[in-house]
């Protein structure tokens, strides 16, 4: 009589992150350098594949959050551990500053006020600029502009390349990332036993980054739903590289109740982009796009820099913030069950994500003991993908030209696809290269891109062994 097979190990973990977004990537950083055994949960198949995906990369100052608020410590928190990180992990910053500007009497009335909570905020290169002053700063801005502020430190970065840092020296330390894994349900008797949709898992304490999916992952793990996510979906259009040398500076809108409206600013990768609109939809997978929607953000951006006019659309996207009834973070722990919650994080994820991951560590510390941190954190660099600074195809021995649009080189392609976080679908691998982002989208270097990363990719690119 055959022997009964033995159950397959259940591996155990000091904390299970659920959701691989640019939180979700932040706070594995966090618990790996403090010594914990982590595993990220992501459903997708790569990183970034929720809400993290689509921004507008800027990195905030928190000028304009509600003073005294948590969002608004944890945005300064993040800045100022990303301003102190970026050079090691190679990561962009490009100085712009910013201009909060006013179109008509009644939006002029406000600056004086935002200049004001922005210093009680503790931002102090904060100035008020007549008309002219501005247009100075920006020469290309219509002349109908009243009046603007004037914020120094807020900048853009790179959006997709600082979470990928951020996991891969997780990764680097112990971290398991877990995609195309989907979190069926949970459950706390001491530990955690978690049930996916690649096996089950058990974790002495659990973290919820899921974004988009933060109010059905508190449901599936037992936790109080005590918010309801209300996706905000975003389009964006991203001009020709042409337009950068007029938007030199981040342009923003004075905000209203609703949203902090259509930002127009310059990108890392040398582009400009125009957006993004604030549309409540229902759908929390599916972003589309919206032809009449995409003319209006370009008119809008050549009415207030009318030099915009004529420079070609390299591209459109639409993104969905994880928006709540509420404004302000949703943040909450559970000491009996060892849970924290990181819900709501809406258009300054990006910014706050490292001060995130710091208070994280702290809600941790009120229901466990400290781990044994790490004798050393192996050094981990990205590779650069902005213009800021040199980029691969300006280096000897780089194969070739794959992607000419935004000159990538077959050796970026390459050593994205090996590297310790690769990536599970083409946009992942456009997100670590660039790779098809340019004006022709990917037209001319699809069918390399297909070629090179054949056995790479979980969705391949290419149809092999198609009837002909």
């Amino acid at each position: 009589m055959p022997l009964p097979l033995a159950k397959p190990k259940v591996p155990r973990f000091d904390v299970a992150i659920i959701g691989a977004g640019v939180v979700g990537c932040a706070v594995a950083r966090r618990f790996a350098r403090e010594g914990a055994k982590v595993v990220v949960i992501e459903k997708g198949a790569d990183i970034l594949s929720g809400a993290s995906k689509a921004n507008s990369a800027i990195l905030h100052t928190g000028f304009d959050a509600p003073p005294g608020s948590l969002e608004l410590d944890l945005i300064k928190a993040g800045r100022a551990e990303y301003l102190d990180i970026h050079g090691a992990l190679g990561l962009s910053i490009v100085e712009t500053g910013a201009l909060v500007c006013a179109w008509a009497d009644h939006e002029g009335a406000q600056l004086e006020s935002i200049a004001v909570q922005a210093h009680e905020n503790g931002i102090s290169e904060v100035h008020l600029l007549t008309g002219p002053q501005a247009r100075q700063a920006v020469p290309g801005l219509s002349k109908a502009l009243l009046a603007a502020v004037d914020i120094k430190g807020e900048h853009v970065i790179d959006p997709w390349s600082a979470p990928l840092a951020y996991l891969t020296e997780a990764v680097a330390l112990g971290t398991e990332f877990r995609r195309n894994t989907e979190l069926l349900s949970g459950s706390f008797s001491g530990d955690w036993h978690l049930q996916t949709s690649q096996g089950d898992i058990h974790a002495a304490s659990v973290v919820n980054a899921a974004g988009l999916f933060g109010d059905e992952i508190n449901a599936r793990l037992g936790l109080p739903v005590d918010f309801n996510i209300r996706p905000r979906k975003g389009q964006f259009v991203v001009l020709d590289k042409a337009a950068a040398v007029h938007v030199p500076k981040i342009l923003l809108p004075v905000p209203n109740e609703i949203t902090k409206g259509i930002v127009i600013c310059p990108t890392a990768f040398g582009n400009v982009l125009v957006g993004p609109t604030a549309e409540e939809q229902g759908d929390r997978d599916r972003a589309t796009v919206e032809t009449a929607t995409l003319e209006m953000l370009k008119a809008h951006g050549e009415r207030l820099v009318p030099s915009l006019a004529g420079i070609e659309v390299t591209a459109v996207y639409a993104g969905l913030r994880p928006g709540t009834e509420k404004k302000h973070y949703r943040v909450s722990s559970d000491p009996k069950s060892r849970a924290i919650v990181l819900g709501g994080i809406r258009s300054t994820g990006l910014s706050a994500a490292l001060g995130l991951a710091q208070h994280a560590v702290r809600l941790h510390a009120a229901f466990a003991q400290p781990f044994l941190k790490p004798a050393e954190i192996p050094p981990v660099t990205v590779p650069n993908l902005t213009e800021t600074r040199p980029r691969d195809w300006q280096q000897p021995g780089h194969g070739e030209i794959l992607c000419h649009c935004e000159m990538v080189t077959r050796r970026e392609v390459e050593t994205c696809l090996t590297s310790p976080v690769p990536p599970g679908d083409f946009g992942g691998l456009r997100r670590r290269t660039r790779a098809g982002m340019g004006r022709c989208q990917g037209f001319y270097c699809q069918g390399r891109l297909a070629e090179i990363s054949a056995g790479h990719l979980a969705c391949p690119l290419s149809c092999e062994g198609a009837a002909e």
